[in-house]
């Protein structure tokens, strides 16, 4: 589990992160892959001196852009994630006595860890629902795959006839991909286009039912009656299974509750964080229908075309497929408890 070579600073912070976040000496070296007695050390040494930095100094040979230009360099980074080599160039030139051109930018950006990167894509997570997620994820750190294959899950889609692509780049260092001033939000997406509701299990795949209109409470209690309560009884019929639906407003309604209140019996419904979609496995099989689509050799050009080949790409989803993403639960509820590690160290 050690990891030999000094921690970066960013590394130091995240193991501080971790121990205040609240997780002991073991959880943190197992969720972020260092040793015991590393995260010992490095916390011990912030609680003493109260800093991250590595001791360790630099060599080498003097680079043209010293320590003191990387700081300037550094602070237009931060304050302009989405400028380019060219504006980087000019705004450092300016009131400095020697100019440097953009392959010395370049260089230099590089030597600092900078790359220009395409921002991830990320839902905007309020404070508190942030908080939700992270309770979700310590309740759930200790279930195995065993477990989750006890989860059904489902989601809502919407596929467009026609797509646009808003490319953007950033300037960031490799592990600063989660850093807010490194993300572009997103927002979904309108158009003509079909909506489809469908679930699915590590055991198998469930159905997928175009809706034809907006989706309201009415709509979805005939899909609960009428798809989910028969899928969940058959494949849990020991009334062990848990049904996972997010939280729109037609899935909290109270006729929807009340359902589910009725039907306790059967399966759990599970409690779920909101603004959680990269927690749902079935948000990767929409990638799959969504990249069958665009690499069919004939588009559809209408609403029905679409829809007829929505249905047929879920129909062929492999097994190996959507049981993989089952599996990739683990990974996720980790991913979540170190992305918040990761927030306390950029907003400490």
């Amino acid at each position: 589990m050690g990891k030999k070579g000094d921690l970066s600073n960013f590394e130091r912070g995240m193991v501080v992160g971790a121990r205040r976040a609240g997780l002991s000496i073991s959880q943190s070296a197992q969720l972020l892959g260092f040793s015991r007695t590393t995260i010992s050390r490095v916390y011990k040494e912030w609680c003493e001196k109260g800093k991250t930095s590595s001791m360790r100094q630099s060599c080498g040979r003097k680079c043209l852009v010293d320590a003191r230009g990387q700081k300037r360099m550094g602070r237009l980074i931060q304050a302009d994630r989405r400028a380019t080599l060219t504006e980087i160039t000019t705004r450092y030139n300016r009131g400095m006595q020697q100019s440097i051109c953009e392959a010395t930018t370049r260089t230099t950006l590089r030597r600092m860890g900078y790359n220009s990167r395409r921002p991830h894509r990320v839902p905007l997570i309020s404070t508190t629902n942030r908080k939700k997620r992270l309770q979700f994820a310590r309740a759930h750190q200790n279930w195995t795959v065993e477990d989750w294959k006890n989860v059904a899950w489902s989601d809502e889609s919407r596929f467009l006839l026609r797509h646009s692509d808003g490319r953007v780049r950033i300037w960031r260092k490799q592990n600063e991909n989660m850093d807010p001033s490194c993300l572009v939000t997103t927002v979904q997406a309108g158009g003509g286009g079909v909506m489809v509701w469908g679930m699915f299990s590590w055991h198998t795949l469930g159905p997928l039912v175009p809706i034809g209109h907006r989706l309201n409470a009415t709509a979805y209690l005939s899909i609960v009656s009428d798809h989910v309560h028969p899928f969940m009884t058959t494949m849990y019929p020991s009334s062990d299974g848990y049904f996972q639906q997010d939280n729109a407003p037609c899935h909290k309604a109270r006729i929807i509750s009340n359902w589910f209140l009725e039907h306790d019996n059967e399966f759990t419904v599970l409690k779920w964080p909101p603004q959680s979609p990269d927690l749902n496995p079935i948000e990767h099989l929409w990638d799959v229908v969504e990249r069958e689509l665009r690499a069919l050799d004939v588009h559809p050009t209408n609403l029905h075309q679409l829809q007829d080949a929505i249905l047929s790409i879920w129909a062929n989803i492999s097994k190996e497929c959507f049981q993989h993403l089952v599996e990739s639960m683990l990974r996720r509820i980790k991913a979540v408890l170190k992305a918040i590690i990761i927030v306390l160290v950029w907003c400490s």
